[in-house]
């Protein structure tokens, strides 16, 4: 139930992120790079008034080194760029679609065996991903898809980095902290585009400081809990949350090619988790059959 819990509050901030971000650059109440140096800087804000509560330093040299940094950064300023012209359920499609390959391809490299449901799925998936990129009518913008695609390569082996935390606070804290100066960078060279308003200033603060910053931290905790399969997986119900938040939050429209991608895409998350489950099921039964009681039988612990 934890690990349950904490994924569910997670991919609730990660849609919340996408409606938040597309409010803002949508609106041009900030432009791409304010956006992600506010983000970053209030996420890492509120992650060191916790990590100090808790008598956690940030500052120390945690397991992520710069390679977490780097990638978190590597994911907040090309999400924030992509933003401009993607729709929130479109972007968080192309972002997850991104995510889940990395993350398999990944697992298979460790050696996870997914199931043939698991592969099923996952092909599913791409296929509905495939069709929402494709050329046609009201097919999001090229550079925006590639941009989007950078950024969730980048927290797809963010999230396979976190899999391995022991202190989620202090390591999401580390990440924040450090991946601020080069987002000062980015500003300084984009400082042609500088655009900043309060409303845009406040939904940058809410996307880093409770969204991005929380959220994250939520999410390296449930990350104890799953394999890269499965965290790959679940993460393609974000684009539904974001659509639906982007229908309520921001009067978009969902057209017919982004609702048949959602059917799709979640239908391969369905018989990806159907898959992961079965193979669960079986890894159980290998445990406890008979071969599994025979040392007991003969009285040997």
């Amino acid at each position: 139930m934890k690990t349950v819990t904490f994924t569910t509050l997670a991919l609730v901030a990660f849609a919340a992120n996408s409606v938040l971000c597309r409010l803002a650059l949508g609106a041009e109440a900030i432009d791409p790079a304010s956006f992600s140096t506010v983000r970053l800087a209030s996420g890492a804000a509120v992650l060191w008034l916790m990590a100090a509560a808790r008598k956690q330093n940030p500052t120390q040299t945690h397991r992520s080194g710069w390679i977490s940094p780097i990638l978190l950064f590597g994911y907040a300023v090309p999400f924030s760029f992509s933003y401009t012209s993607l729709s929130a359920g479109t972007g968080a499609l192309i972002l997850f679609g991104a995510v889940q390959i990395t993350m398999i391809l990944s697992a298979l490299r460790s050696g996870e065996k997914p199931h043939p449901l698991e592969w099923s799925g996952l092909l599913v998936a791409v296929a509905g991903l495939v069709y929402l990129v494709s050329p046609g009518l009201k097919a999001p913008s090229p550079v925006s898809s590639v941009l989007m695609v950078m950024a969730g390569v980048s927290w797809g082996l963010y999230s396979i980095r976190g899999r391995g935390t022991t202190s989620p606070l202090a390591d999401t804290t580390h990440n924040f902290v450090f991946a601020v100066p080069a987002a000062v960078v980015i500003n300084g060279v984009m400082h042609s585009q500088f655009r900043l308003t309060t409303p845009g200033m406040i939904l940058a603060v809410i996307s880093g400081g409770i969204a991005s910053g929380m959220g994250y931290v939520i999410w390296y905790a449930a990350l104890t809990g799953l394999s890269a399969m499965r965290a790959a997986t679940v993460q393609l119900a974000v684009p539904v949350l974001a659509a639906a938040g982007g229908v309520l939050f921001l009067s978009e429209m969902i057209s017919l090619r982004l609702l048949v991608s959602s059917i799709v895409i979640l239908g391969g998350v369905g018989l990806a988790l159907m898959g992961r489950q079965r193979t669960s099921l079986m890894k159980t039964d290998g445990k406890i059959g008979p071969g599994a009681l025979r040392p007991m039988d003969g009285g040997q612990e």
